[in-house]
């Protein structure tokens, strides 16, 4: 039996491969070592190509918006300056706004926690007067608030010299971590400023090196993925914002304290899909216990609502229609990447089931296409 020489190659390329996938498997924590090595080296980069994908967002609206020829060489630097304004602006205003109001909050709790520690205590006396012994028992805890607070500084103390002993590999740290971010920041910024020049780059090179049929499809997919992860991000903080404000209006409508507080703090937690809502609650529930009880179950009253609203008509509908997915899909998501990978996996799992469920979509209606021709033709 002859072999041309296509076959020929085709068998030698199974060899390398097989050869290729024994050595790997026989040496796989060394590859696995060497790949993560690997990616602690680009790690600035990826980290850039993140927030540049996410300050994308905000810019291209910006950049849309801006008056004058869309040919004009300032339009891009202006509306990437102006984004970076835009997300310092967001920053500062919750360091500035919302962070004093939480160290005043935190510095009250020192004498609301032993005044309600106090209350629950009488309650619980009055409530057992009937039993002695349970009531003995009661009145006979005493917690010596002044002791406590010498013993946690005594604690903190002696690991004061721990702490000495290793600030010189925290400053390092940090130093190290703040010269990643600022790489980071500059790749970003270069990726803005160019993303069209370099995406001219990247079509080029897969044109080069791979066939035409596969770059076309590679391409239609990074679109697919591009445009659902972007739509996600704004359909998520625009969720974000609605429902902070909602518990803003309504907790300042009801009197309740902490309007602010609880609205930005919800606003941010909400960013974590469907659930994040609820860390927002326990601690606005906390803030208000220890004040007063019956704000606490007034408060969780609307928010047991207001999440009825969020989770049924707000969510499903901005975010889900934001990347084309249905709702149900969107709870499966959720629960699929919250068990799989926690927050991030929920962050990312809404948009990446989007584009399997658009090109499982598309699948199926071409082979549904082709079976209905091929029975017309039968």
């Amino acid at each position: 039996m002859e072999l041309d020489d296509s076959t020929i190659k085709k068998i030698r390329g199974l060899i390398v491969f097989a050869v290729i996938v024994v050595v790997a498997g026989w040496n796989y924590r060394s590859l696995f070592a060497f790949a993560m090595k690997l990616v602690g080296f680009i790690s600035p980069f990826l980290l850039g190509g993140v927030m540049a994908f996410i300050l994308n967002v905000p810019m291209r609206r910006i950049e849309q918006l801006l008056p004058g020829k869309k040919e004009s060489k300032i339009r891009r630097p202006l509306s990437l300056c102006l984004t970076l304004v835009f997300v310092m602006g967001l920053l500062l205003l919750v360091v500035f706004v919302v962070l004093p109001q939480l160290f005043e909050t935190v510095m009250s709790l020192q004498n609301s926690i032993p005044a309600f520690l106090a209350g629950i205590k009488e309650e619980a006396e009055r409530l057992f007067a009937q039993n002695p012994e349970i009531a003995d028992y009661i009145s006979n805890i005493e917690v010596d608030w002044k002791s406590f607070l010498e013993k946690v500084v005594g604690f903190l103390s002696a690991g004061a010299g721990t702490v000495l002993s290793s600030t010189v590999s925290a400053a390092l740290s940090f130093i190290s971590g703040m010269t990643a971010f600022l790489i980071a920041l500059v790749f970003a910024v270069y990726i803005l400023l160019q993303k069209e020049s370099l995406s001219r780059q990247i079509h080029k090179l897969m044109k080069a090196f791979l066939p035409e049929e596969v770059t076309l499809r590679t391409l239609e997919i990074l679109t697919l993925v591009s445009e659902t992860f972007s739509h996600f991000l704004t359909g998520q903080c625009m969720e974000a914002i609605i429902l902070g404000s909602m518990f803003f209006l309504t907790l300042t409508a009801f009197g309740l304290p902490y309007g602010i507080l609880i609205g930005v703090l919800i606003a941010f937690t909400a960013l974590i899909p469907m659930f994040g809502a609820f860390i927002g609650c326990a601690i606005g529930a906390f803030l208000m216990l220890m004040v007063r009880p019956l704000d606490a179950v007034v408060f969780l009253i609307i928010f047991f609502v207001l999440q009825q609203v969020e989770g049924n008509f707000i969510y499903p509908h901005v975010v889900g229609n934001s990347v084309g997915l249905p709702s149900i899909w969107v709870l499966v998501a959720v629960t699929i990447g919250g068990s799989a990978m926690g927050i991030v996996g929920m962050l990312i799992f809404i948009p990446l089931c989007s584009v399997v469920y658009a090109i499982l979509r598309e699948i199926v209606n071409e082979r549904l296409e082709k079976r209905k021709r091929h029975k017309i033709k039968k």
